[in-house]
């Protein structure tokens, strides 16, 4: 224990001045709580004042041997006139040893009195045969097992105070944990969206004014601009409905449409008019059976699965034929795209593989299995998801 620890609280100084005055003043005056005793002088009354007054200045530092040496002290008071200074200071150092003390000490304290309290007033009920037998009992009761018992109900609050706090911060910071998560899952979430939605446009962009730069003529370039203009349009359209999402709630707007695969007719045909320069086309094989429901998330989910896949396509593909299969079957809905792998000539824009980080983590939030590779002349994306919204809760 280091010096500081032992050095004593102010209060407890302010406590054994006190005591110690208010026993001398009460010696000197005579009063005295037996003044029939005659076994020892006066003055030795004074002995046990003195040292439980000193035993003040260890109440929280040293409260096991501060209650030791009072214990003492008080029997031995009991052989001299008597200070009732004396017993009074013996109370505060039984109540100190359970608040400071030990866990096992405040345990075992109130228990300990409490049975010395009961013991005391049998002992002397069958020893005086008089009552009052049963005021030295309650007196043995007040002065050893009344502070006993109220530092034990003080230290129990204090330690329900101090785990009430401690549970209260685990939760704070439990919720700030949360919070954090889920603002990383938003930005993660975001940011497949803003990428998937303007990663398409804009490499048709980059390819189609990489060819009118290129091919220097009047034909390429006006081809090349309405497919700069369409795509523009169109990744504006997307920006719009993305701006949508993000706005307040409770904030006006207007209501905006989650892209489903009914729209992938439309987007592989998009990507048959961006892929012309490139010497692509694109074929889609829709074998759902007709009627057959899924889950909204897992719609978009797929929808933007092929979206970026076809972009990889548009960016990455040999000259060749792009094929979109869709299928839904025992409860799982199965995306794949192939697309010839190879050295392509002409204009490509460059990637940066967050597309294909963000098809895998759109299939691992929904539960399903997602792979992209070569296989052979071919690169395949395959991604099969829980079409049910059971699946998607879980």
């Amino acid at each position: 224990m280091t010096t500081k620890s032992l050095r004593p609280h102010r209060h407890d100084v302010l406590l054994a001045v006190v005591g110690l005055l208010a026993g001398l003043v009460m010696w000197s005056l005579g009063i005295y709580s037996s003044s029939n005793r005659h076994l020892l002088p006066e003055w030795a009354a004074l002995v046990p004042l003195v040292a439980l007054s000193a035993m003040e200045l260890l109440r929280r530092s040293r409260p096991s041997v501060a209650l030791a040496v009072g214990t003492l002290g008080v029997v031995a008071n009991e052989f001299t006139v008597g200070s009732l200074t004396t017993v009074l200071i013996f109370t505060d150092l039984m109540y100190a040893a359970v608040v400071y003390g030990k866990p096992a000490t405040a345990r075992r304290l109130p228990v300990s009195t409490g049975l010395i309290t009961v013991a005391v007033t049998i002992g002397f009920l069958a020893w005086l045969r008089t009552p009052e037998a049963l005021l030295i009992g309650v007196v043995t009761g007040l002065v050893s097992f009344a502070p006993a018992l109220t530092g034990a109900t003080l230290r129990n609050h204090r330690e329900a105070a101090v785990a009430a706090r401690l549970r209260a911060e685990q939760t704070a910071l439990l919720a700030e944990m949360d919070r954090s998560q889920a603002v990383v899952a938003e930005r993660a979430r975001m940011a497949r969206e803003l990428h998937d939605m303007v990663a398409n446009h804009l490499s048709a962009i980059a390819i189609h004014s990489t060819a009118a730069l290129s091919i220097d003529t009047a034909a390429t370039s006006r081809e090349a601009l309405g497919v700069i203009r369409e795509n523009s349009v169109q990744g504006l359209a997307e920006m719009r409905r993305l701006i949508g999402l993000l706005r307040e709630a409770g904030a006006e707007q207007e209501p905006v449409a989650v892209p489903s695969l009914d729209g992938l007719d439309a987007l592989v045909g998009q990507a048959r008019t961006n892929g012309s320069a490139s010497g692509l086309d694109f074929v889609l094989h829709d074998e759902r059976p007709p009627g057959e429901e899924t889950a909204a998330p897992v719609e978009l989910a797929a929808y933007r699965i092929v979206q970026e896949s076809l972009t990889n396509a548009l960016k990455h593909a040999a000259p060749g034929t792009v094929t979109v299969r869709v299928a839904h079957t025992d409860g799982l809905l199965t995306v794949r795209v192939d697309s010839p792998y190879g050295d392509r000539p002409g204009p490509r824009a460059p990637g940066s593989g967050a597309g294909l980080i963000g098809m895998r983590e759109r299939t691992e939030l929904l539960g399903g299995d997602f792979a992209a590779g070569r296989s052979g002349a071919v690169w395949q994306v395959r991604a099969t998801l829980p079409a049910k919204e059971k699946a998607v809760e879980a």
